[in-house]
């Protein structure tokens, strides 16, 4: 009895010993709040981070969820610094990978702040890889061809424009043996058989009638004169133009959901005569880690040879983008977006219309000389604390003293006097 009391003592604590390492092994992964860690991601991570692709740092989604050693991750979240300098070997890894870039540092988060991210990450990244893959929902409806709502309303016109047919033959067939069976039926003289009938008789009585005649030439040349008038008027007129550009660019979100300031983009109406087309890496400003995954954003990463992957450029691989030009003005006219823009403080939608509510732009205003005369002539000049007009009303000043005043002091000097 005593043995067997023994061994039931060992096995009992051996049990004990595995539940224990067991429940250990559970703790060791974070049981955390989904919600709040998403919170907290979005709040603290997403600037850097995605679960799916790799931006500043890596993905984190495979990367959290390989990882078993919470401790591990909770002290790189809250202190990566004091790993790399303890010279741990996978804080090292991480830093190398990553040329040394320093992750921001987060000693306010508790462990049960990481365990919720950790939590939040892990179980998002289940959910994603649950998801079935493949193109979009988009690309799937524009190839399965017409539906079958439109196939039928097809068929029904067809059918029923059929049925109207019938019914009008039957109609015309019905009219033509009324007419035959109508014994009353009186023929004009002008139809009776073997008499020639003269089928331009009425409009023989017409042209001798001199008054209409002189109407009709009276109305023609009037319509001809005005269609070649607005014709010739709106020649190299190009209001309403919108070409499809090769990149979707929205001016409605960027500049009128986003409040972006249109000279952020176009920052040559401020300083020069063009308002400049931004570059492609003022778009990587953002889009380096906002909206990676549009087409319209691998558009750029593909013009720019850029590898959203490795974050590295190719310069062999990038090519121009061909944005197709709007506003064009003649050769004969010179515009000077700064002195607009600066010196008068207009803003962009005096000339380009609500850029704002744009999706895709086009040129708003006809740009011809009558339209910029009439805006000259209506629109106020505010001299105050403007150096450019008290510049004028120096020279002015100089001119009722009998002062001598040169073009130059007059802005004679400025590149754009000659040069355009």
């Amino acid at each position: 009895m005593r043995n067997i009391s023994l061994l039931f003592k060992q096995f009992s604590r051996t049990v004990l010993l595995i539940a224990g390492l067991t429940a250990l092994s559970f703790a060791a992964q974070a049981q955390g709040d989904k919600a709040k860690g998403e919170a907290l991601f979005k709040a603290k991570c997403s600037a850097c981070h995605k679960l799916d692709i790799r931006v500043t740092g890596p993905a984190l989604g495979a990367l959290m969820t390989s990882e078993t050693d919470d401790k591990w991750l909770t002290k790189w979240i809250q202190n990566n610094q004091a790993l790399i300098a303890a010279k741990d070997p996978k804080a090292l890894k991480i830093y190398n990978e990553y040329n040394q870039a320093g992750m921001t540092v987060f000693t306010e988060l508790s462990d049960g702040d990481v365990a919720n991210i950790i939590t939040y990450v892990r179980e998002e990244w289940k959910v994603m890889q649950e998801q079935p893959k493949g193109g979009g929902g988009d690309s799937v409806a524009a190839d399965s061809g017409p539906s079958s709502t439109m196939v039928f309303a097809l068929i029904g016109i067809i059918i029923v424009a059929f049925i109207v047919i019938l019914v009008l033959n039957r109609a015309i067939g019905t009219l033509e043996r009324l007419l035959v069976n109508r014994k009353d039926l009186v023929v004009p003289a002008e139809i009776t058989e073997g008499v020639e009938v003269d089928r331009f008789a009425t409009f023989k009585r017409l042209i001798k009638n001199k008054k209409l005649v002189f109407f009709v030439v009276l109305a023609g040349t009037v319509a001809f004169g005005s269609f070649s008038w607005v014709t010739m008027w709106n020649t190299g007129v190009q209001q309403g133009y919108q070409p499809v550009q090769p990149i979707a660019y929205s001016h409605e979100l960027h500049a009128g959901v986003m409040k972006i300031n249109c000279q952020y983009c176009h920052g040559g109406a401020y300083k020069s005569k063009n308002a400049s087309i931004p570059s492609l890496n003022v778009c990587m400003n953002c889009h380096k880690v906002v909206k990676t995954e549009s087409k319209e954003i691998q558009k750029i990463y593909t013009a720019l040879g850029y590898d959203p992957a490795t974050q590295k450029y190719d310069t062999t691989k990038a090519r121009p983008i061909q944005w197709v030009r709007i506003h064009n003005l003649p050769d004969l006219a010179y515009f000077n977006h700064s002195q607009h823009v600066k010196v008068a403080g207009l803003e962009c939608q005096n000339c380009h219309g609500p850029i704002q509510t744009m999706k895709e732009v086009y040129q708003y205003s006809p740009l011809t000389m009558k339209w910029c005369v009439q805006c000259h002539k209506r629109t106020n000049i505010n001299g105050l604390g403007n150096a450019y007009y008290d510049k004028m009303v120096d020279v002015h000043e100089k001119l009722k003293k009998g002062e001598k005043v040169t073009a130059a002091m007059m802005g004679g000097l400025e590149c754009g006097k000659c040069h355009y």
